[in-house]
């Protein structure tokens, strides 16, 4: 699975403006709204903030993956967003949150939701990658970025 044919630049923002880890969860969700990628923003966001409030999606090195499911949704979908500071998403580490990675899906596509979560966590073990993304200043320099690293489809 290729990474960008679910993230369109428009679903990517840096800096963020929320500050905790629900607003920025709402302000994702609102990018992915935005580009017509989810049909009820309100239940998908309710969804993520459901499965936040489970166990955190801050899995360490500075990346949380906030991720829900949610009938509705036309087909998987990702937005990115990079605070304007590190900030606090209770990650497993301890450490602040550098990037955030929203993924969304339908109930029934477990199997891309589950190979979507794969490819992030792939990119993001890259310790070259990863430095390059945190010190990425814009939407389209962390597309860029993804570009470069991911296979065609």
């Amino acid at each position: 699975m290729n990474l960008l044919d679910i993230l369109p630049l428009r679903c990517i923002k840096a800096p963020l403006t929320a500050t905790d880890k629900q607003g920025v969860i709402q302000e994702l969700v609102g990018l992915l709204a935005e580009a017509g990628k989810v049909k009820d923003a309100k239940a998908l966001q309710e969804a993520v903030w459901q499965r936040e409030c489970t166990r955190t999606t801050g899995i360490g090195n500075g990346l949380a993956i906030p991720h829900g499911k949610c009938p509705g949704m036309p087909g998987l979908a990702m937005a990115i967003g990079k605070p304007a500071s590190p900030m606090n998403f209770d990650a497993i580490d301890g450490q602040p949150v550098r990037l955030v990675v929203l993924l969304a899906s339908p109930p029934d596509k477990t199997s891309d939701h589950i190979q979507a979560l794969a490819g992030v966590s792939r990119l993001m073990t890259m310790n070259a990658f990863r430095e390059q993304i945190y010190a990425a200043n814009s939407p389209q320099e962390i597309y860029d970025l993804l570009k470069s690293h991911e296979k065609p489809a």
